[in-house]
């Protein structure tokens, strides 16, 4: 199966893009979800989190005790790179699980805000990222969910920057609300077809 990895800093519009390769048939894993999802249905991380952060990180009916784990890692770099040490192997194995039920699909997109950072991107044939100005992306994102322009920046700078990630991307989407998103995404679909054939 040939897989695409997508990503874009907060506020670029990739959940958008995502929409459009859908409407065109290409299933896409959505990572973010994926993780929520795994943290209450992988036994293996379940257990892995108990141990590293104590018994407490889960309630009682077994969701996660998300209140608690927030504390620790919030500002503390140490404990967050421990979580997802934890969480981000677990999600891999979603991924992997997943594909196997996408046969009849040309290729599939693999959806993450931390590709790059994650280091799934390893596990795509080809990535793409969606791109936006930062002032553009703040206005957004703060008309979107209701928080501060230093919030969104915030977010943003734990993030590696847009210009990283266009070193490290195979093909980009711009979003700038001056160039149509459509016909991009239908040229890289084309090419995302055409190379699935030949691999």
């Amino acid at each position: 199966m040939f897989k695409v990895g997508i990503t874009g800093n907060i506020g670029s519009g990739k959940t958008t893009v995502c929409k459009i390769f859908e409407v065109l048939g290409i299933p896409v894993f959505y990572a973010d979800d994926a993780a929520k999802e795994v943290m209450v249905a992988d036994a293996e991380l379940i257990a892995g989190i108990k141990q590293a952060f104590g018994n407490q990180s889960y309630l009682e009916e077994g969701t996660l005790n998300r209140k608690y784990i927030a504390g620790i890692v919030f500002n503390n770099k140490e404990e967050l790179a421990t979580l997802n040490a934890l969480v981000h192997p677990a999600v891999f194995r979603a991924f992997d699980k997943w594909v196997l039920g996408q046969k009849n699909a040309p290729y599939v997109l693999k959806e993450a805000a931390i590709l790059f950072e994650s280091g799934s991107y390893k596990m795509c044939d080809r990535t793409v990222i969606v791109t936006a100005p930062l002032d553009l992306r703040v206005k957004r994102v703060t008309g979107r969910d209701g928080i501060t322009a230093d919030e969104v920046k915030s977010r943003n700078d734990r993030q590696f920057s847009e210009e990283k990630k266009l070193t490290m991307a195979n093909d980009v989407i711009i979003n700038d609300d001056t160039q149509l998103v459509i016909p991009q995404v239908l040229k890289l679909h084309e090419l995302y077809l055409s190379l699935a054939q030949t691999t």
